[in-house]
């Protein structure tokens, strides 16, 4: 009797352990919270600090239980001495009265122990050339890792996100390519033994995923990619266009066919972050149709021509809690465009393309029907987060965006085609271990 209740002791002890090797074993790197062991990845322009009005956006409006990673965007490159500097030492730091955003980002994980807070250098704004000649020197490199652990050691954060934009273009050489690796290697090597997290914001472009990086590679030494699916269309263009298009795949300007590049050139789907906008294109037509005339993306515009809203203040951009109140205007038109699975909307000869609740939950579906690790925003501070433009009745109506994000990947990472490793193969396994005990018992 004493060895039956022996062995019933053993199976049970090595069902709990089957199952939590399992569920650890099913984790990411460096995972935190999310939603379902998926990342929720919030940049914040921290520049948005300045804006007039109720566009201002402070460390305190952000809502920390839907990110499990904040990124403070951006810190920059000194190239007098190639090391990590503050690109507004005022907001930043605390030296010199200034107001410690650095510290007060890293400070939000006291009162949410999910949260992981890294340190973002580079953004459209710093260019390439600077990096480009760094990347290509090792005492430059050493240089510029140094001062980066200091900072990041110095401020509380949990790691290094590389925003270089782009290697090989904006002023960049041919060597990016070689060189953005070397200087990832370094960086892993550097971040490694201090348990930090290193992450790079790659292109979208498959032109410029071609030339910039060696993907397979890029994959191997971050922890995660994060994959800037928007500015596929803009001002810039002859034409209007959708900002984010999910599809189709056979377009090289969409979200699938970037993510369809990458995944095929080696970053592995589980490192695979996609990223999307909370802001919109604006556009100004060269000629508006006439009166009750079907309208599509895709209509000639005005090239370089875009119209602002009144926190971001930039031609050709509007975000979208400045243009969700645009829209109540009743001078608006909204469409849908099935071709890129997005909305946009016209009024006489002015255009916005953008992204909703429901062109967001499409392309966080099928970031989770593809198994990517997540979902991060560009960013926090565009999206709706004083609620302004919520419904009637709507008792949470603070960033709708964001909070559709983390929805869908609720729903979707628990959908039928997405089984974690605890569904049918790591239960089989478990049950094999204990058959295996059974007979073991026996035996003896």
């Amino acid at each position: 009797m004493r060895s039956y209740f022996q062995f019933g002791v053993n199976c049970v002890t090595l069902l709990s352990l089957c199952f939590l090797f399992q569920y650890v074993g099913s984790l990411p790197s460096n995972m935190s919270a999310g939603r379902n062991g998926k990342v929720v990845v919030c940049y914040v322009g921290t520049w948005a600090t300045y804006r007039p009005g109720k566009g201002a956006f402070n460390i305190d409006s952000i809502d920390p239980s839907l990110c499990s990673h904040l990124v403070y965007s951006f810190a920059g490159l000194d190239a007098t001495n190639w090391k990590l500097k503050s690109l507004d030492p005022y907001n930043d730091l605390e030296e010199n009265f200034g107001k410690g955003s650095y510290k007060k980002m890293t400070a939000l994980k006291a009162a949410n122990p999910h949260l992981k807070v890294t340190l973002a250098v580079g953004g459209w704004n710093e260019g390439s050339a600077n990096y480009s000649e760094m990347a290509a020197d090792q005492k430059k490199r050493s240089s510029f890792i140094a001062s980066a652990i200091e900072t990041i050691k110095k401020h509380d954060f949990d790691g290094f996100d590389l925003d270089w934009e782009f290697p090989t273009k904006r002023g960049g050489r041919p060597e990016d390519r070689e060189n953005f690796i070397a200087l990832l290697k370094d960086l892993r090597a550097a971040l490694k033994p201090h348990g930090y997290i290193l992450t790079a914001a790659i292109s979208a472009g498959i032109e410029t995923l071609k030339s910039g990086y060696k993907l397979k590679e890029v994959g191997d030494l971050l922890d995660y990619v994060h994959l800037m699916c928007y500015d596929y269309r803009g001002s810039w263009d002859s034409t209007t266009g959708a900002n984010s298009p999910l599809g189709p795949v056979t377009d090289p300007l969409t979200v699938k066919s970037s993510v369809s590049f990458v995944l095929a050139n080696g970053i592995p789907a589980r490192k695979l972050v996609l990223g999307l906008p909370t802001y919109g294109r604006t556009f100004i037509l060269e000629t508006p149709p006439a009166e009750g005339e079907k309208r599509n993306l895709g209509e000639r515009s005005k090239t370089g021509a875009g119209f602002q809203g009144p926190f971001t203040r930039t031609d050709g951009f509007m975000g979208y809690n400045e243009l969700c109140l645009e829209l109540k205007s009743s001078n608006w038109t909204v469409y849908w465009d099935d071709a890129s699975s997005t909305p946009f909307a016209v009024n006489g000869d002015k255009v916005i393309s953008f992204d909703n609740a429901k062109s967001i939950q499409l392309k966080t579906q099928y970031a989770m029907d593809q198994d990517l690790a997540g979902v991060l925003i560009w960013s926090m501070d565009t999206d709706d987060f004083h609620g302004d433009c919520s419904r009637p009745g709507d008792s949470d109506p603070k960033y709708p965006l964001l909070k559709t994000i983390n929805d869908a990947i609720l729903q979707g990472s628990l959908s039928p085609n997405n089984k974690s490793p605890n569904s049918s193969s790591a239960i089989d396994s478990c049950l094999f271990a204990i058959l295996t005990a059974l007979l073991i018992s026996l035996k003896f």
